[in-house]
């Protein structure tokens, strides 16, 4: 179980890291629903050469190649929610990073999350 945990958490910061660059970057590459054809080709050619929408991929598939290593020894019902763990992450680092605002009603459900998941964590291993 200590194994999946180290490679879950592992996976999720790999995961949330990878998020945050490709929000980041897009959001400085401008709203897509705005722009025409030409204007969106633009971007897709910009964004092959944006740091930060390379290194959040690159995170991205660090996360899937964790990911298969973690579902190569444990149980899809353990591991799945263990992956809820990113909303806290996310949410931490949005504000910080992003300049989002979290209200009060989206942390509660954050800690319902966190509760559920250390329920469904604690159950695995064949309880």
């Amino acid at each position: 179980m200590m194994k999946t945990v180290v490679f879950m958490v592992m996976a999720v910061a790999a995961g949330t890291v990878g998020d945050i660059l490709l929000a980041k970057g897009m959001k400085e590459m401008g709203d897509l629903s705005t722009m025409n054809l030409r204007g969106i080709l633009t971007v897709a050619g910009q964004a092959l050469t944006s740091p930060k929408l390379i290194f959040g991929t690159g995170m991205l598939a660090g996360f899937f190649f964790l990911w298969l290593a973690v579902l190569s020894w444990e149980d899809l019902s353990v591991a799945l929610p263990m992956q809820a763990l990113n909303y806290v992450l996310v949410a931490f680092l949005s504000q910080y990073f992003l300049g989002e605002t979290v209200s009060p009603l989206r942390w509660g459900g954050i800690v319902l999350i966190c509760i559920g998941v250390t329920i469904v964590t604690k159950s695995g291993g064949g309880a």
